[in-house]
């Protein structure tokens, strides 16, 4: 059984980029068996775009992981309030930020500790 997930891709982030990063998102959510349902796109204008994808979340109900190519695309920090309601899995490296029962992120600046990479 697979678990379900979104993309996440900002257009003013991705540029030129957009269809290789979505290439790359739905590659890697296949790899690691994940039913990748859609790919939401914001531009930098859009109003709360972490709220707006909370709301994604929440009326896809099944929905456990947001893929996206890379912090850059969250302005260079994974949101907390995300991470308390689904994993968020980055391409860019690839990293899975889990979530945790506090809500917390790990501490990355001790090279990624308690997030972990896949290879």
């Amino acid at each position: 059984m697979r678990i379900d997930a979104i993309g996440y891709i900002r257009t003013d982030v991705a540029g030129l980029q957009q269809p290789w990063n979505e290439s790359e998102i739905r590659s890697l959510a296949k790899r690691l068996g994940y039913n990748l349902r859609k790919t939401v796109t914001f531009s930098a204008q859009t109003d709360k775009p972490v709220y707006r994808l909370k709301v994604i979340l929440e009326r896809l109900g099944t929905v456990e992981a947001v893929f996206t190519p890379s912090v850059a695309h969250f302005d260079g920090e994974i949101p907390a309030e995300l991470v308390q309601v689904a994993d968020v899995i980055t391409v860019h490296p690839e990293q899975t930020f889990a979530r945790w029962s506090a809500g917390e992120l790990p501490d990355l600046s001790s090279a990624g500790k308690e997030a972990h990479t896949r290879r």
